[in-house]
């Protein structure tokens, strides 16, 4: 079982506006505060959110090099995938492959995708 996964972000303000909703959406709390993180908690998993430091801020992060590609989470449904998606400009997500919603993945895969503020790729996929 995956322990915790952390997380560096360029501006952690406007990232856990994003993060904090679609984090207790989805079942996770909040479990640790401190002035540079954050992290919440699901069962026995966590995730960590860190600023990064400025020395660190260049170059940007970018999903196709080397490193994390993208975080994939479980959804109730395609009916929690639906309400989500509709909510997500309005939290500083952008969606990605909104043209093949929600079979971007294939035909038996249901799964909504989108990008956080630092463009890191996040998935819900709900279960046929």
């Amino acid at each position: 079982m995956l322990h915790h996964v952390e997380l560096y972000v360029s501006d952690l303000k406007k990232s856990l506006t994003a993060w904090d909703w679609l984090l207790n959406e989805l079942g996770y709390t909040l479990y640790q505060q401190w002035d540079k993180g954050q992290s919440y908690k699901f069962e026995k998993t966590y995730l960590v959110f860190v600023q990064t430091e400025p020395e660190h801020l260049e170059p940007p992060y970018h999903r196709k090099k080397t490193g994390l590609n993208h975080l994939a989470f479980h959804a109730d449904s395609l009916e929690q995938l639906e309400r989500l998606r509709s909510e997500l400009p309005h939290r500083g997500f952008t969606e990605l492959y909104a043209d093949r919603f929600p079979h971007a993945g294939g035909p038996n895969y249901i799964a909504l995708y989108f990008e956080d503020p630092d463009r890191m790729k996040v998935e819900l996929v709900a279960t046929l």
